[in-house]
């Protein structure tokens, strides 16, 4: 997909639907995260009461338990109206400009399913390494979902997902390099050589579970699911990108209560999470902002009903009830 020209605004009016039935979209009265199943999943950032740093954490068993309840398959997901909507009611430069936060998750999924094995071997307790193992099966769906999406709605030219991962790679910006192949694959890369070093299983913890997936990951499927049910696009999209929200979720559950366990372990541990949230956060400022978007452009540009300025203090707020959660941040 060749670079093309995108507007600085793109908030745009629900275009209408080639069917006249009611989409999933018109009749969503509820946010996705207020339901039981995204409630279950106990991430404080879902819980007013983390505010307080009251949270009721499952415990890993409990984690692996809710994980075999929240099954689903990609191959029940059927893109044909997504493949409408995206050559015929999204325009050109939109559908450029959504490449950027598409891109991000397609290839995050790809690079972040590659790093948890030798984190898996380096926890300290079998129920840590079996939740894990569910990890990985869940981040190699999550591939899979979005190989299903990118090759049956037509988005790339590539025929294969090694050809798709690497012409969707285009669409990233430096800091998501930065923070995937270097923040955590250096500290995954010291695992593989010394299971036993658990401060960097910390470290890494830290940038995968709370930085990469609590800050990013579920920044960016709020507001594009949100985007696309105000807009009524893709919604087979939406509905499986509800589920692999629903996953991290849970995902991000595991890094709070492994790094509160650890915490309070060791004080040394929590000077490693804070190592690592030193050496992330400021990465990560820079994935929240599309590579498109001018560097002269300030915080408050709009993109798709968003600024950039409210998708970080979404993602700032999150991460804070996580962190009092854990115990790093003091509570009100």
């Amino acid at each position: 997909m060749a670079s093309q020209p995108v507007s600085a605004t793109l908030r745009r009016t629900r275009r209408p639907s080639p069917k006249e039935e009611p989409r999933v979209s018109d009749v969503t009265t509820q946010h996705a995260t207020e339901r039981a199943d995204f409630q279950a999943t106990s991430d404080p950032a879902l819980l007013e009461s983390a505010d307080r740093g009251e949270s009721q954490l499952l415990d890993y068993h409990q984690l692996y338990e809710l994980w075999e309840r929240q099954q689903w398959r990609t191959q029940d997901l059927d893109f044909s109206q997504d493949r409408v909507d995206w050559h015929e009611r999204i325009p050109p430069d939109e559908r450029y400009a959504r490449m950027y936060g598409l891109s991000s998750f397609f290839v995050g999924e790809q690079r972040v399913a590659e790093e948890l094995g030798p984190m898996m071997r380096a926890c300290p307790q079998e129920d840590m390494r079996i939740f894990l193992c569910t990890q990985i099966a869940d981040e190699a769906r999550h591939v899979a979902f979005f190989d299903r999406f990118y090759a049956e709605v037509g988005v790339l030219e590539a025929g294969d997902l090694r050809g798709r991962l690497e012409e969707t790679s285009q669409h990233l910006n430096p800091e998501f390099e930065e923070l995937f192949d270097q923040a955590l694959r250096d500290r995954v890369d010291r695992l593989g050589r010394d299971p036993g070093d658990l401060e960097t299983l910390v470290e890494a913890v830290t940038i995968y579970h709370m930085v990469i997936e609590g800050m990013l990951a579920l920044t960016g499927q709020h507001f594009i699911i949100e985007y696309n049910e105000e807009q009524g696009t893709l919604p087979a999209f939406v509905e499986g990108f509800l589920k692999v929200a629903r996953d991290e979720h849970r995902h991000v559950a595991f890094g709070a209560r492994f790094l509160r366990d650890m915490s309070q372990r060791d004080p040394r541990y929590t000077e490693a999470i804070q190592r690592a949230m030193a050496d992330a956060l400021p990465l990560a400022e820079g994935v929240l902002r599309p590579k498109w978007i001018p560097e002269e452009q300030p915080d408050d540009v709009e993109i798709f009903g968003t600024t950039i300025a409210e998708t970080r203090e979404f993602a700032a707020k999150a991460l804070g009830r996580r962190l009092k959660v854990i115990g790093l941040v003091a509570t009100a």
